[in-house]
């Protein structure tokens, strides 16, 4: 899969153009470098949007990708059928591999909706021990009802840890208790036709990004030419909660990753605990979070005083 880059708005007369970028991280990166270099070249001094859209959902400065919905769907409707797969054998548990680089995403997110026991990431480092522990917890699973068992793996989240390692650890340490099935989902969690949400999600950052860049065409328009340098012309358009916003890709750069190509911060790391809550493991968390109601306006003490709205 590689960046796409779509010239929004030329006209060879004027010289103006303008681009939006979507990408997966590459095009992102490409973004800075463009960024980076307008003091050399005159010719980058062009309004950029750059809108994430990559399965992985590992783009800074936005909560969601467009593609990541639809893959996760693609994930939990397999994990179902290889659920259901097991409901005439019993005592059977599952390695399920996805996809996302570095990025642990789909693994943990499609274990959460998947109803997993475990699910190993990279954002969140393993060992020996918390192997062992999944290992007692599924050979004590298997004498309750629900004799089956699922594990997802991300497909880099350790280079020691492998599936095939998994899958015969699992094996030896549950001979005689639970037999051990593996599977490498690939590329056909990319999913077919697009969910509902990134359809939705698409056309809203599509249209918005068009507001945008036409606003940021007539804002530097001067002498005859198009002429942006200012670090709100180069904006990655992500959704942060439930607004989209656009956020220069120069104040981002210190939120990433570069090298294992994933934010520094990602919000669905607060949900891991649920899936140890939820798979009945004897120990206890503090899933606690402080935090803030997006539909309430919050007013200044002075304004509360005087009763002003």
């Amino acid at each position: 899969m590689q960046a796409q880059c779509t010239v929004v708005h030329s006209n060879p007369k004027t010289r103006n153009v303008s681009l939006i970028l979507v990408p997966l991280l590459q095009a992102y990166e490409s973004c800075l470098q463009l960024h980076e270099a307008r003091s050399r070249f005159e010719e980058f001094c062009v309004p950029i949007c750059v809108l994430p859209a990559t399965i992985s959902n590992n783009v800074p400065g936005t909560d969601f990708s467009i593609g990541a919905d639809t893959a996760l769907n693609a994930i939990v409707e397999t994990c179902d059928r290889i659920k259901q797969s097991a409901s005439g054998t019993k005592r059977r548990v599952f390695i399920i591999e996805t996809m996302g680089g570095y990025c642990g995403y789909l693994a943990n997110m499609g274990a959460l909706a998947a109803g997993a026991d475990a699910a190993y990431i990279f954002e969140e480092q393993f060992d020996i021990r918390e192997l062992q522990a999944n290992v007692e917890h599924l050979t004590e699973k298997m004498k309750t009802s629900i004799q089956r068992g699922l594990v997802l793996r991300n497909e880099n989240c350790n280079e020691n840890y492998t599936t095939d390692f998994i899958y015969q650890l699992y094996s030896e340490e549950g001979k005689g208790v639970f037999d051990c099935r593996k599977n490498v989902l690939g590329h056909m969690q990319q999913g077919g036709a697009p969910s509902p949400f990134d359809r939705n999600f698409g056309t809203k950052i599509s249209a918005k990004a068009m507001q945008w860049i036409s606003k940021k065409l007539k804002e530097t328009y001067r002498k005859g030419k198009v002429f942006a340098n200012t670090d709100d012309s180069v904006c990655l358009l992500g959704m942060r909660r439930r607004n989209l916003v656009f956020q220069p890709v120069a104040e981002l750069k210190n939120e990433t990753d570069f090298v294992h190509r994933i934010p520094m911060e990602q919000w669905w790391l607060k949900l891991r605990p649920l899936m140890k809550i939820l798979a009945k493991y004897k120990t206890s968390y503090d899933v606690s979070d402080s935090g803030q109601l997006e539909h309430v306006a919050m007013h200044s003490p002075k304004e509360a005083e005087t009763g002003a709205i």
